[in-house]
């Protein structure tokens, strides 16, 4: 079976479905790989790479596209491109179920499997095709970063003959895997790190870290799935006055909270952000999905009438597209390779979904164009 690798198309978009190190796991099942020359160049891999690996090459996409059987690709492909593709093909990307409604059209239209990345359940033995999460990870570790580059102080506690240099105080809301990857990497640039999140189950995961935990006397939001559910008004204003002491406090915020599929909650208004020392940084990774921070604007950094520094996300793990990549291509190869059929213990060669695997069942949209 034909498993063809386009390039990626959405602007911003610099990470690619799979890296030369992962191709040989394809060939071995059996599969024929087939990636658009320059597919890999923004993640730094190169077609000599690819065809080193086993890869084959190809300028002029179309045609392989008509006739793969398997198409990966990050983001979900436009629907110009769905519209070539044969019908039973599978496609896995990041689908944006909730809003991709022309391009799951599209699918149906075509007759195409289409597996969505954000719908793999959060069980045990999905984890290592979790690109939710590995990409979460990614971006986590990029907050920090520009949290600190963007700062007008030094992260660490310094010691010098000019005088002591006091560290930076940072805020992180959110202790999924973004927030628990920003309060690592905080701390170790050497800033005094505090956490919140609506879960007091991520207490102790923010503790191991070296941070401390904000405890609000508030209930606690368990959700399915690792995520938190959503809060009443009532709830949410009662926070806010809670966690304002400690966000005027912050030499940067770092806010991480996110539901998928879903607009990200409000967790900072402008008055919050108001009381904040004026340079103080602030850094919304929800930013593409409605913003944790009131004024928050994805793609945009500014800075407010007090003099406080706002950075919107966008395209995050794209701005680390080596490992980004990397840690993507990985997630993907699992979940296809649960896909690979084989007889008598060895790969057929082929690839075909099934249904009573709750992990396939959870992440198909449509099965040869029919919706789940």
């Amino acid at each position: 079976m034909l498993v063809v690798v386009p390039k990626e198309v959405a602007a911003g978009e610099k990470r690619v479905a799979l890296v030369p190190d992962v191709i040989s796991k394809l060939t071995k099942a059996g599969l024929q790989v087939i990636i658009q020359s320059g597919a890999g160049s923004s993640a730094t891999f190169t077609d000599e790479q690819y065809v080193t690996a086993g890869a084959k090459i190809n300028g002029n996409i179309d045609s392989d596209l008509a006739n793969a059987d398997v198409v990966l690709s990050v983001q979900t492909l436009p629907v110009n491109l769905i519209s070539k593709l044969k019908p039973g093909a599978i496609t896995i990307s990041f689908l944006a179920p909730n809003s991709a409604q022309a391009e799951i059209s599209a699918f149906e239209k075509a007759g195409v499997t289409a597996i969505s990345l954000e719908l793999v359940p959060r069980i045990s033995r999905a984890q290592s095709m979790d690109a939710l999460t590995s990409q979460a990870l990614c971006a986590g570790y990029r907050a920090a970063l520009v949290a600190a580059e963007l700062a007008p102080k030094f992260f660490p506690l310094l010691m010098t003959a000019a005088g002591t240099i006091t560290p930076a105080n940072v805020v992180v809301l959110g202790a999924g895997v973004a927030g628990l990857q920003a309060i690592a990497t905080a701390k170790r640039l050497g800033a005094v790190v505090s956490a919140y999140d609506v879960r007091p189950a991520s207490a102790d995961e923010v503790k191991s870290m070296g941070a401390k935990f904000i405890t609000l006397d508030l209930e606690a939001l368990e959700g399915s799935g690792g995520y938190a559910r959503e809060m009443s008004e009532d709830r949410a204003r009662k926070q806010q006055e809670l966690l304002t002491p400690y966000i005027a406090a912050a030499d940067v915020l770092i806010t991480t909270a996110a539901l998928p599929g879903r607009t990200a909650p409000q967790l900072v208004t402008e008055q919050m952000v108001s009381q904040m020392k004026s340079g103080s940084v602030v850094v919304d990774l929800a930013a593409e999905t409605g913003g944790n921070v009131a004024g928050s604007k994805a793609g945009e950094t500014f800075t407010n009438k007090n003099g406080v520094i706002i950075w919107g996300a966008k395209d995050v793990p794209s701005q680390l597209p080596f490992h980004a990549s990397q840690l993507f291509a990985r997630n993907v190869v699992n979940l296809l390779l649960l896909m690979s059929k084989t007889e008598n213990g060895k790969p057929t060669g082929n690839i075909a979904p099934d249904f009573s695997d709750e992990i396939i069942s959870a992440a198909t949209i449509t099965h040869e164009g029919k919706r789940r």
